[in-house]
């Protein structure tokens, strides 16, 4: 599914659109379980079909750069990525693509279009935990493509239950290139800017309400960052 989806999607991220991407080769020194990538959302589903391509490129020995050829190699195909249950649910196209890697989870403050109030599922965390102990896991803190909304604690609780390495990503220019979903072009020529920073230093003794703030930092999504993209 991986390399099926890798296929199609590469001409849109390499010569439709630019891609610049910063900070992959930090990926190779990463091991290859319990750790946890934290970024900022534009889209559904182009976001994560980017950063496989990132990651896999990285590991094949073309860091910072995309090679189909590494897409269809897959060295290291232990890569999930945190979605939300409906969204995975709502269409032919979504549930193939939640074979490559969903790890599909029940928002616990909106369904539908609504605002709800919801218990987590024990299940989920399992699952999340399963991941990590297996490979690297992408997640979307603010659980919305909506920028600078406030980071969900699920984030920070899972952080530290289960200490993982955490390594956060900004990215920019999806909103401008693709559609909400992420899977139909709206403009050609789009800079996809993709940066890696290190590891974040964290104490997982800490509250959740610091580990969530450093968190937010380090995908540039704190309220320092919004006042500077206002000013």
């Amino acid at each position: 599914m991986i390399r099926s989806f890798a296929i199609v999607s590469y001409s849109r991220f390499n010569y439709i659109n630019k891609p610049v991407i910063k900070g992959a080769e930090l990926l190779q020194q990463l091991k290859g379980q319990n750790v946890l990538f934290v970024s900022n959302h534009q889209t559904y589903f182009a976001d994560v079909a980017f950063m496989f391509h990132v990651m896999e490129s990285a590991i094949d020995g073309h860091p910072n750069e995309l090679w189909l050829r590494s897409m269809l190699k897959c060295p290291f195909p232990q890569i999930y990525f945190v979605a939300a249950e409906e969204t995975m649910k709502s269409g032919i196209l979504p549930k193939l693509m939640g074979y490559a890697g969903a790890i599909s989870i029940k928002r616990t403050w909106r369904e539908a279009g609504a605002n709800i109030k919801r218990k987590v599922d024990g299940k989920d965390t399992e699952s999340i935990k399963k991941a990590l102990d297996s490979g690297w896991v992408i997640t979307f803190p603010q659980g919305t493509t909506k920028p600078f909304a406030d980071g969900r604690k699920g984030t920070a609780h899972i952080i530290k239950d289960y200490q993982p390495i955490v390594v956060p990503i900004v990215i920019n220019g999806f909103r401008r290139a693709f559609d909400k979903k992420g899977l139909f072009l709206k403009k050609k020529g789009t800079k996809l800017e993709v940066t890696i920073k290190p590891p974040l230093v964290l104490d997982y003794s800490d509250n959740v309400e610091n580990i969530l703030h450093k968190v937010m930092s380090g995908i540039e999504q704190s309220e320092k960052y919004e006042w500077r993209s206002r000013n």
